[in-house]
C-alpha cells in the first residue's frame, strides 16, 4: 500500500469543534499574542517560540522543512471559542516507512482542558491513518511533562520507552524523551472508536 502523503496538497481539518488548515507565514500574527504573554507555554518544547523574534523563527523554520517535505505544521482555529488557539503538526515524515510523528502541539492557556486536542488529535490521526495510509504515528514528549504525557495515554498511545538524555534544552542541560505511539490496527480496531466516544 503506497504512503499517500502528498506534501503541496492544502489539507484542511475540520468537525463542529475546530479547524486545522496549513500554517502560513501570516500566521505569525495570529499566534504572536501566545508568544509574547504565555512564555510557559514552550517549557518543555524542544524549539521555543517565546517572544516576537522566537515565533517568527518558529513559523518560518518548519515552513522551511514543509517545503522539503519533511514536516507538515497546521494552525488550530477553535470555533467555539471562535480564535486561533495554537498549532500543531507531522514531522519526521518517513513515506518508505509509512510512519510519521505528530508532536509540536501547543495551545494557549485557555484552550488546555477543554477537549480541543481531542478533536485535534481525532483529525490528525484520522488523516494519518486512513488518508496517508501510515502504519505507525509516533509521540514524543519530554519525560517531565505529565500533562503532556498523560494527554496523550488518554488519546489511546502506547508507551513504548524512554530514550535518555538524547536532546539537548534551550537556556543548558540535556532532556530525556518519552516514545509513545499508535499503530495502524490499534486505530482501526480500538483507538478510533475509543476517541470518538470522548468527543
Amino acid at each position: 500500500m503506497p504512503f499517500n502523503f502528498d506534501k503541496d496538497t492544502n489539507y484542511i481539518l475540520e468537525d463542529d469543534r475546530v479547524l486545522l488548515r496549513p500554517l502560513t507565514a501570516e500566521d505569525i500574527v495570529l499566534l504572536l499574542p501566545f508568544a509574547l504573554n504565555e512564555p510557559d507555554t514552550w517549557k518543555y518544547s524542544a524549539i521555543s517560540a517565546k517572544g516576537h523574534q522566537g515565533m517568527k523563527e518558529y513559523v518560518n523554520a518548519t515552513l522551511v522543512a514543509m517545503a522539503q517535505g519533511k514536516e507538515y505544521p497546521f494552525v488550530v482555529y477553535d470555533k467555539l471559542a471562535g480564535q486561533y488557539a495554537g498549532s500543531t503538526r507531522f514531522y519526521d515524515i518517513q513515506p518508505a516507512n509509512q510512519t510519521l510523528q505528530l508532536g509540536y502541539t501547543w495551545y494557549g492557556e485557555q484552550f488546555r482542558g477543554t477537549g480541543l486536542n481531542k478533536h485535534c488529535k481525532f483529525l490528525l490521526l484520522q488523516l494519518a491513518f486512513e488518508t496517508f495510509e501510515a502504519e505507525r504515528v509516533e509521540f514524543r514528549a519530554d519525560a517531565r511533562n505529565e500533562h503532556s504525557i498523560a494527554a496523550m495515554k488518554s488519546i489511546g498511545c502506547t508507551v513504548e520507552g524512554i530514550l535518555r538524555s538524547n536532546m539537548a534544552i534551550q537556556g543548558g542541560g540535556r532532556r530525556s524523551s518519552i516514545i509513545l505511539s499508535i499503530l495502524k490496527d490499534e486505530w482501526t480496531n480500538v483507538v478510533k472508536e475509543n476517541l470518538r466516544l470522548t468527543l
